[in-house]
């Protein structure tokens, strides 16, 4: 007959197996917000740490039995694993096991296994230890994993470079705090009905995923190379201008996109105005948006190496190509572009007034780079909408989903924020916004978020304020200009705010979406 005692003695061994088990489930979920932070333990320590997704379930039934019941360790550890969400399958951005990101998590298991090995005979608080140090288990690993990585990349990174030099595609950098992904898009689509054209796809902007793109993609017959450089501290464009040499470059705006990186505006300007240092070492052209002039050393630069910029915008004094007018309907934008002495109207089946600005970058891009005037003009008649960017889709309920999930800057919320008007009247609706805010804007958040909450109430009927907590001086600003109770609704989350929605959204409704926060902005895990 099995003896109580006997199960104590295996106890140590079931709950080292079965911790192990935790351990996997556990670290996959840290894994899916490492990768989100760019595998940056100075960014996920801190944003841990800050929204307390630290473990407290285990921890709390450890410290509740430890004393007396030891037994209970292997079953506590079972029932977490088990019911530990699958961040491969349910997130909004799932985790996607890269080599990278295997390897990290097959380091960091291991060290989850070390610390368990090494607890096996703790008391209560020794497993507690062991539970709270998976996390730092991924952070440790990537440490480790720093000198191989940096092989691996730089190996990656010569076979692209040799491909770059061989093949010699016409190379077009675009950067700026936002625009960049929406311009590139508008540029890919007329070069590629010119001559064949890579772009990186999505918002692919790292030196590793360019890359990738590269060593896979990119063949003998593509004459135009469209690249996206994103910028995450100074150096961060000089190394990808090295990767990929511009011979012509787009600098679409400078703001207060990703200013808690960079802490201010001159640093922003400077960071991006390393692709201008390298298109004038090229002998090129840099064209780029009359807003980026109100930055003080981006207006010194300009002015300093005039013959190498392209301006555009409204005014015609100092602008090579002008905006003279551009107009906003419920089928897509008309504008007049002046150049070299002609006019040319361009109508363009693509929703929000910011996007004229984009439209004249991508109209002087283009003829820099050779296209004839009519023919983009042609082209832009049959541009795309950029995916999740001011993507206006019609439901079959009819309803209008307006789809901004991908902006977070300040211009682009207003601009679809002005759009809402214009589709409200064609649909005889409400005018819904559903928002968490926007996201890294350090110092100005709460300044900006004030801005917009005032612009959101007149533009709008309804305000679904999503993790409320994060946006409360523009959920304030609301209120105030509002002073409607029955127009704004508190949602924790989107699944919230989609509920909500199923339950009330009526016919002829406009719902905007704006900026569908990544999981880690979102909140904090339950654990």
């Amino acid at each position: 007959m099995f003896e109580f005692s006997e199960f104590l003695r295996f106890t140590p061994c079931l709950t080292l197996l079965t911790f192990v088990f935790f351990a996997y489930r556990r670290t996959l979920v840290y894994l899916h917000i490492f990768q989100q932070e760019e595998y940056d333990g100075k960014r996920f320590i801190p944003w841990m740490l800050r929204t307390a997704s630290y473990d407290r379930k285990v921890s709390f039934v450890l410290l509740l039995t430890g004393f007396f019941v030891p037994f209970v360790y292997p079953a506590a550890f079972f029932v977490a694993a088990l019911t530990e969400l699958n961040p491969k399958k349910n997130a909004k951005k799932t985790l996607v096991m890269t080599q990278r990101a295997t390897r990290i998590f097959a380091v960091a298991f291991v060290l989850s296994i070390l610390v368990g090995t090494v607890t096996y005979n703790a008391p209560w608080w020794g497993w507690i230890v062991a539970v709270q140090l998976i996390p730092f288990t991924l952070v440790l690993g990537n440490l480790l994993l720093k000198p191989y990585e940096a092989h691996t990349q730089q190996k990656f990174l010569n076979e692209a470079k040799a491909k770059l030099k061989t093949l010699n595609p016409t190379i077009v950098g675009i950067t700026g705090s936002f625009g960049k992904t929406s311009v590139k898009h508008m540029l890919g689509h007329v070069l590629s009905m010119q001559a064949p054209t890579l772009v990186t796809p999505g918002s692919v902007n790292t030196p590793m995923g360019i890359t990738r793109i590269i060593r896979e993609q990119l063949r003998q017959d593509h004459q135009f190379f469209v690249v996206e450089m994103g910028a995450y501290g100074k150096g961060s464009i000089e190394r990808l201008c090295k990767l990929t040499p511009p011979a012509h470059g787009v600098l679409t705006a400078l703001g207060h996109a990703h200013y808690e990186r960079f802490k201010s505006l001159d640093m922003v300007a400077k960071t991006k105005f390393e692709l201008a240092e390298a298109v004038k070492a090229n002998k090129g052209q840099m064209i780029i948006h009359e807003q980026v002039l109100e930055q003080p050393y981006a207006k010194a630069f300009t002015i300093e190496n005039r013959d190498n910029f392209t301006l555009c915008g409204v005014d015609a004094d100092i602008n090579d190509v002008v905006l003279k007018s551009a107009v906003q309907t419920a089928e897509g934008l008309k504008l007049d572009i002046r150049f070299e002495k002609k006019t040319y109207r361009i109508e363009a089946p693509l929703f929000g007034l910011h996007h004229a600005g984009n439209l004249a970058v991508v109209f002087a891009t283009a003829v820099r780079l050779g296209v004839p005037a009519d023919v983009v003009v042609t082209a832009l008649k049959s541009v795309p909408q950029v995916a999740h960017r001011l993507e206006v889709k019609p439901q079959n309920d009819g309803t209008v989903l307006v789809d901004d999930a991908y902006n977070s800057n300040p211009k682009g919320f207003k601009a679809a924020l002005e759009l809402l008007p214009i589709l409200q009247e064609a649909c005889k609706g409400r005018a819904i916004v559903v928002t968490p805010g926007m996201v890294e804007l350090g110092e100005a958040h709460d300044e900006e978020h004030t801005k917009i909450g005032v612009e959101i109430a007149k533009n709008a009927d309804i305000l679904l304020a999503v993790s409320p907590a994060r946006i409360g001086s523009m959920l304030d600003a609301f209120k105030k200009a509002k002073s409607d109770e029955q127009s704004y609704v508190v949602c924790q989350t989107f699944a919230e705010a989609r509920d909500w929605l199923v339950k009330n959204k009526q016919q002829g409704d406009v719902v905007l979406l704006e900026n569908d926060l990544p999981d880690l902005y979102e909140a904090k895990l339950n654990l």
